[in-house]
């Protein structure tokens, strides 16, 4: 089957042909680098991880670029308020980021550029859409004229006339259509800026996403990614800058995921109404959050559910519950083979624009089948279809190392019982069960139930695990 992507410039699902056969160059707009990344920040993340991991497991090369924003008024407002760099600013909240990115255990992308460090490249369109005339200057700052791009709107369906009406509350009088916007902004005292042939000063938002990307993969490459609030301006304009300055498009297919909300509005820092990914992740393993998102088809909002998040961390207790049950049993040729109908159907749905939600339901069916498998001791086939398991749910990133170790860190962190205490438990009911004192063990099997542990009796001796 061949993979078919909802395209937000036609509005419709097309089939996927990147432009050279077995390559994909792709660009995901990244994070503006002034506080800390939140879950709304982690739908994108985890959305375009995805997508990046099934093109790998299909075979493609994939050139993934996603840039840090790390010149914006709002990283200079808050190095004012802080009384501190721009560069101290930027430099904590990527290294945040980057642990952040770590811990959902999101594949590190082929480049993260940084804004800054492309202010040549910058200022090379902005002087070709200037001696195109599709830019002007006044007092060193540099403005697009979208009047001279004839297709403006043409990836949100905005119609222009209906946008000047109601962009005209305080608009700088100096340009010369309320809908024109900043590629190059002139210095302020205690701004960040750059020489240029307007004057100092640095580059709009717009423009950095233009240079970066098509530096990168030409123009045009094949997928443009990003939330959905960046369809309009922010994508719309890229499309503006990057067609008028090169004459072709900018690229063949922009996908964009839908909004996570709580009680029907966009999580967002200016609403104040979010969560970070640490505060989430003290509570809920990354699988957990990652089994939320993708429970959601990638392009519909979501409404940001506690509950919700805890049923993902129970399936996610199933899945691998599941597969340590078979590993358990130590059957030869575990990866020798994997049950190719499986695979076939987790791609038929995965095909269909990314469908995790159906691919995480033909997961299920198979872990509830292998359950009833072992439990029935019927073992022929299992270790094919486990493998097949296995590459279903390590293709949506559900396989991380450490799932049950984290699991226990979080429930210490928490509970009142430490480790010493449930160590000297464990080592009374061992002893118990040597002097065959089986009421006593039982009693302390059942004291450390009550306290949310389960006690496994395995070869290497006693382990145990989280409720």
């Amino acid at each position: 089957m061949a993979v078919k992507i909802f395209n937000t410039l036609s509005n419709e699902k097309e089939e996927f042909l990147p432009l050279l056969p077995g390559q994909v160059r792709m660009y995901v707009c990244g994070v503006t680098v002034y506080d800390s990344a939140h879950l709304g920040h982690c739908r994108f993340l985890i959305t375009f991880d995805v997508i990046y991991r099934y093109l790998l497991s299909l075979g493609f090369e994939v050139e993934y670029v996603r840039n840090f924003t790390d010149v914006d008024d709002k990283i200079i407002k808050r190095a004012q308020d802080e009384q501190v760099s721009c560069d101290a600013i930027t430099s904590r909240y990527i290294e945040e980021f980057n642990r952040d990115s770590s811990a959902l255990g999101l594949l590190a992308p082929k480049i993260e550029p940084r804004a800054t460090e492309h202010i040549a490249e910058i200022i090379k369109i902005i002087q070709q859409l200037e001696r195109s005339g599709h830019a002007y200057e006044i007092d060193g700052d540099v403005y697009y004229s979208v009047a001279t791009f004839a297709e403006y709107g043409k990836l949100s369906r905005k119609n222009i006339d209906e946008l000047e009406a109601g962009a005209r509350v305080e608009v700088d009088p100096r340009k010369h259509s309320p809908l024109d916007f900043a590629l190059w902004k002139s210095s302020k005292p205690g701004e960040p800026s750059w020489e240029s042939p307007w004057g100092n000063g640095r580059p709009g938002w717009h423009i950095e996403c233009s240079a970066m990307s098509t530096k990168y993969l030409g123009q045009p490459f094949d997928i443009h990614g990003g939330g959905r609030d960046l369809i309009f301006p922010h994508h719309e304009n890229e499309i503006a800058q990057s067609e008028a300055a090169a004459g072709r498009p900018l690229a063949r297919y922009w996908l964009h995921n839908g909004f996570l909300n709580i009680n029907q509005e966009k999580m967002s820092k200016s609403l104040g109404n979010f969560f970070t990914i640490r505060e989430i992740l003290a509570d809920f393993d990354a699988v957990a959050l990652r089994h939320y998102f993708l429970s959601s088809q990638y392009r519909s909002p979501m409404d940001f559910s506690v509950d919700g998040l805890n049923e993902a961390a129970r399936g996610s207790d199933r899945i691998y519950e599941t597969i340590d049950r078979i590993d358990r049993l130590q059957l030869s040729n575990f990866e020798a083979e994997r049950d190719r109908g499986l695979i076939e159907s987790f791609r038929r749905e995965m095909d269909d624009d990314f469908n995790t939600p159906r691919a995480l339901a033909l997961i299920f069916d198979e872990v509830r089948a292998l359950n009833r498998l072992l439990d029935e001791k019927k073992t022929k086939g299992i270790e094919q279809r486990c493998a097949a398991l296995r590459v279903m749910c390590d293709t949506l990133g559900l396989l991380q190392p450490g799932y049950f170790e984290r699991k226990k860190v979080r429930f210490l962190a928490k509970s009142p019982i430490k480790q010493d205490e449930i160590d000297g438990l464990i080592r009374r009911r061992d002893q118990a069960r040597q002097n065959k004192n089986w009421p006593e063990a039982d009693r302390l099997r059942d004291e450390l139930s009550q306290r949310g542990i389960l006690l496994e009796d395995a070869p290497e001796g006693t382990v145990w695990k989280v409720k």
